[in-house]
């Protein structure tokens, strides 16, 4: 029988590994811990690796896995930034992810972040913390229709996020290297980042993690931004400069953030820091800010999403070891 080890599993991924190891009459072992040099020694007997790795790989462990017999690593993510493919593709193992697992989920929170800035919830909350219920102009909002909106990124999750806005009546204006067809039904696109966001009342972006997309969202780029902006990212830590984010906010470039996903989220994110000191400085910052939304990379985060996660992720698995290939693999 097909024997498959799962690294990284949480208790709210367990029901779905277990049902989906009885549905398939797989053998699935799961713990909740990373794949690292100390443990490699456990994948020993396996037939299949599905990890949700987050932060940097000890990208030298993949010479370690093929000659333990290791022909696959399924990432439960449709972030793979993680591997060094090449190396991978160099031991003849093929990487898969999970692209699409529940974009609703994700252009959801988005639209969510845009509406606790647009209809002032900080403020609101800081007000009725003190007990002060008068109606005044500091928490008098605007409704988010008539709003212009940037979407950076308009793949799986930036097109349903541009429809959402749509549909609330926001003008709607994209960016991306490949245009979605479907999408300029209601998507004004534009020439450059630069021009879809200097007009914008809202920016949310939704590009992958790419050598050309680190550090996209710099202060060059913020300085493009319309004075009072809102902006939001449900995409990836490194496409942030936090440092710029933290200025921006500080000039009044922006009103108000919506940060999901950090720069340096791997030390600290899907970990209980609640008896622990955070010693990074940039990350308390976050943390302390009225102006910040600051959630721990879980705007994906809805029973389906998981559900399809490790259902996709093992089917993948699966379908390598017993076919060869997989329509996910990242390195081919």
């Amino acid at each position: 029988m097909m024997k498959l080890k799962l690294f990284d599993v949480g208790d709210d991924e367990a029901p779905f590994v277990e049902k989906w190891e009885d549905e398939n009459n797989v053998t699935v072992d799961y713990v909740p811990d990373s794949l690292t040099r100390e443990n490699i020694d456990e994948v020993s007997g396996y037939d299949g690796l599905c990890l949700s790795h987050n932060g940097p790989f000890d990208n030298s462990l993949l010479k370690d896995l093929k000659s333990m017999g290791i022909k696959q690593i399924a990432q439960r993510s449709a972030g793979y930034d993680m591997y060094d493919l090449e190396t991978a593709t160099a031991n003849n193992i093929k990487i898969t992810n999970v692209p699409s697992y529940s974009p609703n989920s994700i252009a959801e929170y988005a639209v969510t972040g845009a509406l606790y800035f647009v209809r002032k919830i900080p403020t609101v909350q800081q007000h009725v913390a003190k007990q002060d219920f008068r109606w005044q102009p500091t928490i008098m909002a605007r409704p988010i229709k008539g709003l212009t909106v940037a979407v950076i990124g308009t793949g799986r999750i930036g097109y349903i996020t541009a429809e959402l806005f749509h549909h609330m009546g926001c003008n709607v204006i994209g960016f991306d290297i490949q245009t979605h067809p479907q999408a300029e039904n209601f998507i004004t696109y534009k020439n450059t980042v630069q021009e879809a966001v200097k007009d914008a009342d809202i920016v949310t972006v939704h590009t992958p993690a790419t050598k050309d997309t680190i550090n996209m969202f710099d202060q060059a780029l913020f300085n493009y931004f319309k004075e009072g902006a809102i902006f939001i990212n449900c995409a990836r830590g490194v496409l942030v400069d936090t440092k710029a984010l933290i200025h921006a906010l500080d000039t009044n470039k922006l009103s108000g953030a919506v940060i999901d996903t950090y720069e340096n989220e791997a030390s600290y994110f899907r970990k209980d820091f609640s008896s622990s000191e955070i010693e990074d400085d940039l990350l308390q910052s976050l943390i302390k800010r009225d102006d910040i939304l600051l959630s721990p990379h879980i705007a994906f985060y809805t029973n389906e999403s998981v559900e399809n996660l490790v259902e996709r992720s093992l089917n993948s698995t699966m379908e390598i070891i017993r076919h060869g290939d997989s329509e996910y693999v990242v390195n081919k």
